[in-house]
């Protein structure tokens, strides 16, 4: 492969080669076992193609028996290679300018189009245009009244706190205050009729303006994989549905969709992963994740759904785990996985696999991950897709499985 992004590749192939040649199968054992071509998988392992998504060469390294660091180690290198097939595929030429519209050609010389109160009035041979709208005429002399109007409502507001004892000098005082109308005063005898609330058109008003937002975008980015199978019997659906109106299982790249469809809550547990990467040439420190119940209720009477039957050699990648019936539930650490804080970067990506269980509660929550970057720092909200995660307990719920080769689910006999 040549240009931006073959060195990526080629570290992403490498660890599916040592992975494979480790693990001692063939080609041919490898495909049947993945549903997939050997031509495909030497592809991989060549580097002549990358998988478009990451489950496929996690599925490649779960079979070849890859360590929870080897799983994370190969999801960041497919993450740098994915990004630079992305950088290389998108880059465009820059855009031709397009010739001038019609909106920046001059205007036709005849006829003119005159506009009534800004607004264009189409004027044909037949009927010319006038030289000059009525409409504007009227509306400067209008606008030239109410001045006076104004002006003189706020002379003789202030008349009575001039008046003296003599009347010629009253005039003199009111003729001073006003030097700028052109209009004779009114006689103090026939006062002109006032507005039943003069103030208004005179006391001066501020519009207050909108403050603009200065606040960068965060340093960071955060990828989410709503549910995580550890293997397919991992993961169970709860679904408010009979055996009749449900499709058959989904594998892990299409399980959101599938839980969309259905209006699906997890069962029993919930396994997500992160990907958290940073966007610029600094370094950013994740500081600690929270987690926060945003509600609690009694589990879900639902059917129990199966997304796979008969698994095993399961590859414990559970790094944090979530109790969610405690009280104030927070996030410990499993399987030998180190705390944070953590430091990332646009080359060196981090992936954390949270899981959160309940055997009592229907709950609905989600995260937040704390940064830093400088003197920057901030908090970066997690969920999936604008709503939060939600896991049910699965306690005495009726389960089904869809065992390979029928077309139909069956009824769970082992409780």
């Amino acid at each position: 492969m040549e240009g931006t992004g073959a060195a990526e590749t080629a570290e992403f192939a490498r660890l599916l080669s040592e992975l494979k040649a480790r693990s001692g199968l063939s080609y041919g054992t490898l495909a049947k076992r993945l549903h997939t071509s050997t031509s495909t998988l030497h592809r991989y392992c060549n580097g002549t193609a990358l998988p478009n998504e990451y489950v496929s060469a996690e599925r490649f390294a779960r079979v070849c028996r890859a360590t929870p660091d080897e799983l994370v180690e190969l999801h960041r290198s497919w993450i740098l290679a994915d990004a630079a097939r992305s950088r290389r595929t998108d880059r465009t030429p820059e855009p031709t300018p397009d010739a001038p519209g019609p909106t920046e050609a001059p205007a036709p010389p005849a006829p003119p189009v005159p506009f009534t109160d800004g607004e264009p009035v189409t004027a044909t041979a037949a009927d010319p245009a006038p030289p000059a709208p009525p409409r504007r005429r009227r509306g400067a002399l209008i606008a030239s009244t109410v001045a006076v109007v104004l002006l003189t409502t706020a002379v003789i507001v202030a008349r009575p706190a001039l008046r003296g004892d003599d009347d010629g000098a009253t005039d003199r005082q009111t003729t001073a205050a006003t030097p700028a109308t052109t209009a004779a005063p009114a006689p103090p005898e026939t006062p002109l009729p006032v507005s039943p609330t003069p103030a208004a058109p005179v006391t001066p008003t501020t519009t207050p303006t909108a403050t603009p937002t200065t606040d960068a975008p965060a340093p960071l980015t955060v990828g989410v994989r709503p549910y995580v199978y550890d293997d397919p019997c991992s993961q169970h659906f709860l679904v408010d549905s009979t055996p009749a109106h449900v499709g058959p299982p989904a594998p892990e790249r299409d399980a959101p969709r599938w839980a969309a469809a259905y209006g699906a809550v997890s069962s029993g547990e919930q396994e997500i992963a992160l990907t958290v990467q940073g966007t610029g040439a600094d370094t950013v420190v994740l500081e600690a994740l929270h987690v926060r119940v945003t509600a609690k209720g009694a589990p879900l009477a639902w059917n129990d759904y199966s997304m796979g039957v008969g698994c095993g050699g399961v590859v414990d990648t559970k790094s944090f785990d979530i109790d969610l019936d405690r009280g104030s539930p927070v996030i410990t650490v499993k399987g030998g996985q180190r705390d944070f804080p953590y430091k990332v970067s646009k080359s060196d990506p981090e992936v954390f696999y949270v899981t959160a269980h309940t055997k009592a509660h229907d709950v609905r929550w989600d995260l937040t991950l704390d940064w830093s970057s400088g003197t920057r720092r901030g908090t970066t909200h997690i969920d999936n897709r604008g709503t939060p995660f939600r896991t049910s307990a699965d306690v005495n719920r009726p389960g089904y499985d869809y065992p390979p080769g029928t077309t139909e689910w069956t009824r769970r006999t082992d409780g």
